[in-house]
């Protein structure tokens, strides 16, 4: 009895201390519960009891600099599902059977995400209308639909290349849309809902609504107007005959650096971005690089006016070649030198020869000046224009420029720039030899359009002095009316450019055949309001120069920008031709009639809109007074003396004339007249022509003549 007493109290005390033990283990783990893991468990409670439906803000709006809308938020519906809920209707395989043919998605795939283990998941983002309609009148369980904002460009393909897009969450992805991201997208908001153990929304619970932020507007500098005269002239160039591969064009405000307009071809539409080939978002105004060739020769001419190595009037002789480190840098005419000229006729016949010493000058005058300038310029750095993707230009390092290099970039090759930093560069000039950085941003304002920041144009260095830049404009004004530039000529205003033809460059040199053609010019010349630059990438079949394809294309957008902007004309066409009529005599190349007859010979002079004067008798010319080949003005008389002829004179031989710059019926006719048969090559204006002007002949024979427009690519020779 008393061990069976014993034994009962033992167990007593186990089950005491085993009770005890168990309650000692139970309260340590809720202590640890409460204490060390307590605020992870309530967060995972409340995920379960509290679930979040994402609201996005709506990005701000870009507008254009006169608040013309480029870029808008548009409300769309996004469908999501509630996993929990769905499972807990038991009805998951019919949801995903009735929805997967309005949303367009595999059945299978479709019920493996609303059955997945999360309280949320997106099935479709923005769909349209109709759909989201036919969603809600189903009302199936755990299935919902939310307001989302939607990017829309209501302008399509205009101005795609400075406005990029954004993607379906309402990120900037290309463009002023990603750098100015921070800005447009706001911040987005959420909604709250409480839900029971078994998944169901509870009735009257908690739904608590934390509304998004809208983003920030911007209104840029770009212009609507000029914006689109910009790419109406690229679209009718890439579907006309030069057919380039790409194209771009600038517009800007010189006094300001604002950027009127910015254009490139290939395009796209930023409301379908993903229906076109990457390569086309890319905005090749900033991001590509190429060598400018003769459009670079207003940068070495600013240099060399402002270190006064060289005066407008200072004299160049052009022999077709200047000769540096045994190599030869030909002229564009190297058949037909331009021989005896001033600087600013350098300039308007666009020769190398000319240009390669005034560099080899400066170089002379202080070992590294050249580049000096070219830095000074903004050339091989960023001009900080606030567009993605800008390149800084490819330059020879300094140390290892030779005589040859200073020599080729004087005419624009052996460097490559970006267009950004062409025109850049170019509206120093225009500005009176200020630089200014270029802007795309004007302001920053918000829902209501009041200005939260306000960008101010930026000086960035004075480059050449005031005096220089009006010479200099004054220089390229010539082009335009008399050189090159020709075809830029807008009636009724001071306009001053310089065209370009640069073959492209390769991995092992020049490429056969690729050129990029361009026009840089300023309106009007005394007060420049617009700088242009137009840029066509390996345009096809001939011509292919700057002057005759880009020069057209400037004229058109430049002519409407400024009647646009309200430039008053600065003299009436009757006013222009008198002017040419009392100042601009045409100039004509006297061609050589010696041994034709006094009928053959007037017949050559009245051609050339010269008068001729016989003196003597005789059957042939026996001397001729101007001689051949000098330059005189239309309308001039020229003196024939007549004779039998002499043992110096070759029967029947006649003297090849100067061609250049005629169309096709000129050169028939002339040669003709002559006795000389035409063999044609090519068409539009005379480049050369075998045998050159001032070979002596037969009659009957043969001249070959080929046709182009005056300036062509700049030739490096052995």
């Amino acid at each position: 009895m008393q061990t069976t007493t014993i034994l009962m109290r033992r167990r007593i005390a186990y089950l005491f201390f085993g009770v005890i033990a168990a309650f000692f283990l139970l309260s340590v783990r809720l202590a640890y519960l409460q204490f060390v893991t307590g605020d992870e468990l309530q967060l995972k409670a409340e995920q379960l009891r509290m679930r979040e439906v994402p609201i996005a803000a709506k990005r701000g709006t870009i507008f254009d600099r006169n608040m013309n809308k480029l870029a808008i938020s548009v409300s769309a519906d996004s469908i999501y599902a509630l996993p929990p809920e769905v499972k807990a209707s038991g009805k998951a395989e019919a949801t995903a059977k009735q929805l997967a043919p309005i949303l367009e998605m595999e059945e299978a795939k479709l019920l493996e995400k609303i059955t997945a283990a999360r309280s949320f998941e997106w099935l479709k983002r923005k769909i349209d209308f109709e759909k989201a309609q036919k969603i809600r009148e189903l009302d199936l369980p755990g299935i919902k639909i939310v307001e989302e904002s939607q990017r829309f460009y209501p302008k399509d393909n205009l101005a795609a290349h400075v406005l990029g897009f954004s993607g379906v969450d309402n990120q900037g992805l290309e463009g002023i849309e990603i750098v100015r991201d921070q800005d447009l997208k706001g911040v987005p908001g959420n909604i709250l809902v409480e839900y029971d153990a078994r998944g169901r929304e509870l009735p009257h619970a908690v739904h608590k609504y934390n509304p998004p932020v809208d983003g920030k507007s911007l209104v840029l500098t770009i212009d609507e107007t000029i914006q689109y005269f910009a790419e109406r002239e690229l679209d009718k160039a890439m579907a006309g005959p030069s057919m380039p591969k790409r194209a771009t064009v600038i517009v800007m405000k010189p006094k300001t650096g604002e950027i009127l307009a910015l254009a490139n071809r290939p395009g796209y539409d930023s409301n379908k971005y993903g229906e076109f080939a990457s390569e086309n978002w890319r905005n090749a105004a900033v991001s590509n690089t190429y060598e400018p060739g003769s459009t670079f020769k207003i940068i070495t001419a600013a240099a060399a006016l402002e270190e006064g190595v060289v005066k407008p009037e200072d004299r160049f002789y052009d022999p077709g070649y200047y000769s540096v480190g045994g190599h030869r840098i030909k002229c564009w005419r190297s058949y037909n030198p331009h021989g005896s000229q001033s600087f600013t006729e350098v300039m308007e016949n666009s020769c190398n020869p000319g240009f390669v010493e005034v560099g080899l000058k400066m170089e002379d005058k202080e070992k590294g000046i050249f580049y000096k300038y070219i830095n000074a310029f903004g050339f091989g750095g960023k001009t900080g224009v606030e567009l993605p993707g800008e390149a800084n230009g490819i330059m020879i390092k300094e140390e290892n420029l030779k005589p040859i290099n200073i020599g080729t970039i004087s005419i624009g090759q052996g460097i490559a720039v970006t267009p950004i930093q062409l025109i850049t560069a170019v509206s120093a000039v225009a500005n009176g030899g200020v630089l200014m950085e270029p802007q795309i941003v004007r302001q920053v304002v918000d829902g209501d359009n009041n200005v939260l920041q306000d960008f101010q144009p930026k000086e960035i260095r004075r480059v050449i002095s005031e005096q220089t830049a009006e010479t200099e404009r004054e220089i390229l004004e010539s082009v335009v009316s008399k050189g090159t530039g020709r075809n830029a000529y807008i009636p009724g205003y001071r306009v001053g450019g310089k065209s370009g033809t640069a073959q492209k460059a390769g991995s092992g040199g020049y490429l056969a055949g690729k050129y990029v053609a361009s026009f840089i010019g300023m309106a009007p010349v005394n007060d420049p309001e617009i700088v242009c630059l137009v840029i066509m990438d390996e345009p096809q079949g001939y011509p292919n120069q700057g002057g005759q394809i880009a020069a057209p294309v400037f004229k058109a957008v430049v002519e409407d920008t400024l009647r646009y902007l309200g430039v008053v004309s600065q003299y009436t066409v009757e006013q222009e031709e008198n002017n040419k009529a009392a100042g601009q005599e045409k100039q004509v190349s006297v061609p050589e009639v010696i041994n034709l007859t006094p009928e053959e010979a007037e017949k050559v002079l009245k051609i050339e809109g010269l008068k001729a004067k016989i003196k003597g008798s005789g059957k042939v010319v026996t001397s001729q007074t101007p001689a051949g080949m000098a330059k005189v003005k239309a309308g001039s008389e020229v003196i024939l003396n007549l004779g039998e002829g002499d043992s110096s004179l070759v029967p029947g031989a006649v003297t090849v004339p100067d061609l250049t710059g005629k169309r096709v019926r000129e050169v028939a006719e002339l040669l003709g007249a002559m006795g000389l048969k035409l063999n044609p090559d090519g068409h539009g204006q005379v480049v050369r022509q075998e045998p050159v002007p001032g070979t002596k002949i037969q009659t009957g024979q043969e001249v070959k003549v080929f046709f182009a427009e005056e300036e062509t690519q700049e030739t490096l020779g052995p």
